[in-house]
């Protein structure tokens, strides 16, 4: 079976601080289609000075980025799609093994991601598996905060130990960013919750789950004191979470 083209497509907000170093990792694939969510700074101007192609999907009407997605893909022209966000790399070897992958009889893949933080990468966070491979015909993007594309056969995934292929994920925030996005990402995180009767025991019970399962399970101990920070703060995240959710029901 011939190799098939491959569009990458990536949405943007307000994304032009590592987009030029995004596009540059891109710049091989058949196509590169931008779909902009109404930035006010120089995503627009960067894209067509990559030669990408553009299309404009109105954020004022959404506050979540999946149906942003949902419209990209489709938009794309060629039959794969490659997901990238504003801030990941693709390798040349992931590139390679991409479109080796087309030529056989899958219609999505998962990706691993490498994710760092306070200055140096999280084995606690790898092998984080996306789904952001896949046969735009046989894919849809749930209108969901954070829910993954539904893909329509039989999806594969990269055997985690290729870390060469993993998605080199730029984003290294400090600890002031994370926690501002603990207010925003619990916000969002309410609509899907609000089933679960909570209690104050829960104030107790997830965070000291969510810590054992980060620092145990995962293995954050093995990232020294950044994986023992990380682990409070998911821990600290759940705490959040279920505070809301308590201070709704008051």
């Amino acid at each position: 079976m011939e190799r098939q083209k491959i569009s990458v497509v990536i949405n943007t907000y307000n994304a032009a601080l590592r987009l030029r170093e995004v596009l540059d990792a891109v710049r091989d694939f058949d196509e590169i289609l931008v779909c902009d969510m109404e930035s006010t700074d120089e995503t627009l101007a960067i894209a067509e000075e990559y030669g990408c192609r553009t299309v404009t999907f109105p954020r004022e009407r959404y506050n979540i980025v999946e149906p942003a997605r949902e419209f990209a893909i489709h938009q794309a022209r060629h039959p794969w799609v490659l997901v990238v966000d504003a801030d990941e790399i693709v390798t040349p070897e992931l590139r390679e093994y991409l479109y080796a992958f087309t030529e056989g009889d899958s219609a999505g893949l998962l990706i691993p991601r490498k994710n760092f933080f306070m200055g140096r990468f999280m084995r606690c966070l790898y092998p984080d598996y996306i789904l952001r491979f896949f046969l735009r015909d046989k894919t849809r993007w749930p209108a969901v905060i954070h829910c993954s594309p539904e893909v329509d056969g039989k999806v594969e995934r990269i055997p985690k130990d290729r870390r060469e292929l993993a998605f080199v994920h730029l984003a290294d925030e400090s600890i002031s960013m994370r926690l501002r996005k603990t207010d925003q990402y619990s916000d969002n995180e309410l609509p899907k919750k609000r089933r679960k009767n909570y209690g104050t025991g829960a104030l107790v019970g997830r965070p000291l789950l969510f810590f054992l399962k980060t620092y145990f399970l995962k293995g954050a101990w093995r990232d020294g004191r950044p994986g023992f920070i990380k682990a409070v703060m998911e821990a600290f995240y759940q705490f959040v979470i279920v505070a809301k959710l308590i201070e709704e029901r008051a």
